[in-house]
């Protein structure tokens, strides 16, 4: 896949990503999280799972690249918190 795909499919993972999750990262944030989402999903489903892989802008790629997302999503907030809350309560 080139780079402007692999934009494309970002954008669209990290947007269904943040509408499941909830979140507010921004465009370039959203971005970003859709295209490492898409390789932590590639590696999930094509390596753990066995199954489908990003291929290219195809349904089962949105798909694996969306979960990825999300899953990228959960552990970034579990592992970050609820920064500056903590700082505020002195």
């Amino acid at each position: 896949m080139g780079i402007i795909a692999w934009i494309v499919l970002g954008a669209i993972a990290g947007f269904v990503a943040n509408l499941i999750a909830g979140g507010n990262e921004g465009v370039l944030g959203t971005i970003l999280l859709g295209i490492v989402g898409a390789v932590v999903g590639g590696f999930v489903a094509g390596s753990l799972l066995g199954i489908a892989d990003i291929t290219g802008l195809n349904g089962s790629s949105i798909l694996v690249a969306i979960f990825g997302a999300v899953l990228v999503l959960v552990v970034w907030r579990a592992v970050g918190g609820r920064r500056g809350v903590s700082a505020n309560r002195i």
